[in-house]
């Protein structure tokens, strides 16, 4: 196998682990904490909804940046100095955003952190596949997206309890020293490129986990039939379900089903707990269902209207819908998490990696959009005289309706491309 001079011994690779997997935790947590933070940072700065999302968007805009660099460095320079330096960047967004004055403070701080955390998933995916087996990156894959989960818990009721006895900004600074700890760790446990047993970086067996030189740039991904097909899905369902679970799930507790800041919390706290279990399970039963001849277009194309007609219940319902609902729409959503491997296996392996990363670019820039729009329409429904529940019913339908198209987008072009005859081998 041509990994197998880069494995690293069990014990190793489990310590690793653990110390990509406490970054990347601390990334989910610094990601969410804004949904919970929203009813304090609106009073103390006088915030409206579309400045409630742009400022969560913000980490999503800071992140999507650095997308189509990343894979570039990561190749050049391997996760350990990748990572490190990326996450001095997420210690200085933190310490921006604890002492920001106003909300152009706010902001700088969001878009430093989201482009610092932005290496926290895709450095370890990189070093996993050279350090270890494929059924082990497999499950290391699985369980990173599981600590994800659970630094998104831990972003809710922790941080909602946390706030009346430290309040906002000191939770920023333990956040911040959090980071450089983890930078500690991972400077300290994880191996260079060389130090892995690449034998240099101009050694052979680095170069043949590398593309090659002529190996085509993005335009070949961005023209990709099967990439085009998945796009929309992965802006508007896959971008959406996050901009909810982070954001705009809330709101709508507190402003329209009246839930109290602690009830709001309690309900986002379910949400991730909920989205924790679902992706453990995707887990456990994929390599059943890819038995079975059930693919990820198949599982898409079937289960995905069961978010939109959640979506829609949930809109009809208004006061009614409350946590229970947006964690049962967030749930249903997950099935569009089975378009990123998709989209990886859809190319060649010299082009798999460039492929996710504008994949995940084109997630990113979604939740941005999604995030920042809803809190625009939301306003400007308000601005014509709508009550706070009717114009965050408008705004929810313009986003179904966003939802409804990419769908259709992806079922009618599948009639014409088949993800089997537009893999690359």
């Amino acid at each position: 196998m041509t990994g197998a001079p880069h494995l690293l011994p069990r014990r190793a690779a489990i310590i690793v682990f653990l110390a990509f997997a406490f970054a990347y935790f601390l990334s989910a947590l610094v990601r969410a904490v804004t949904a919970t933070l929203a009813p304090t940072l609106a009073q103390e700065f006088s915030l409206h909804a579309s400045d409630l999302g742009l400022l969560a968007g913000g980490y999503f805009l800071g992140f999507a940046a650095t997308q189509l660099p990343l894979g570039t460095w990561l190749d050049r320079h391997g996760p350990r100095k990748v990572a490190l330096g990326f996450l001095g960047v997420a210690v200085v967004g933190s310490l921006v955003f604890s002492v920001a004055t106003g909300f152009s403070g706010l902001l700088a701080g969001r878009v430093l952190c989201g482009a610092g955390v932005s290496a926290c998933l895709m450095a370890p995916l990189t070093g996993y596949r050279r350090w270890f087996e494929p059924t082990t990156q497999m499950r290391a894959n699985s369980w990173m997206l599981m600590t994800g989960s659970l630094g998104m818990v831990a972003s809710t009721l922790p941080v909602q309890w946390a706030l009346p006895l430290v309040g906002w900004r000191p939770l920023f600074w333990g956040l911040a020293a959090l980071i450089a700890v983890s930078m500690v760790v991972i400077a300290v446990w994880v191996p260079g490129w060389a130090a892995a047993g690449q034998g240099g970086a101009d050694s052979s067996a680095g170069r043949r986990d590398a593309p090659p030189p002529e190996a085509p740039g993005y335009a070949v991904v961005w023209g990709h039939a099967y990439f085009q097909r998945l796009a929309p899905l992965g802006f508007f369902v896959y971008g959406g379900m996050v901009a909810m679970q982070t954001l705009w799930a809330g709101p709508w507790m507190q402003r329209v089903a009246g839930y109290t800041p602690l009830e709001s919390a309690t309900g986002l706290f379910w949400i991730n707990v909920s989205m924790l279990c679902t992706f453990w399970t995707w887990g456990m039963v994929n390599p059943w269902l890819l038995r079975k001849g059930l693919g990820p277009d198949r599982l898409m194309a079937a289960g995905l209207p069961f978010s939109l007609l959640i979506l829609l219940a949930i809109i009809v319902a208004g006061p009614r819908a409350g946590g229970g609902a947006w964690a049962l729409f967030c749930v249903s959503c997950t099935f569009v998490s089975l378009s990123q491997p998709a989209v990886g296996m859809a190319f060649s392996q010299a082009l798999a990696g460039r492929a996710l990363s504008a994949y995940n670019l084109v997630i990113f820039a979604g939740v941005f959009v999604v995030q920042w729009g809803i809190g625009l329409a939301v306003d400007a429904f308000a601005a014509l005289g709508m009550d706070t529940v009717p114009s965050f019913q408008a705004a929810m339908g313009l986003f179904l309706a966003c939802n409804v198209s990419a769908y259709a987008w992806f079922m009618l072009r599948g009639r014409r491309h088949n993800v089997i005859q537009t893999s690359a081998p």
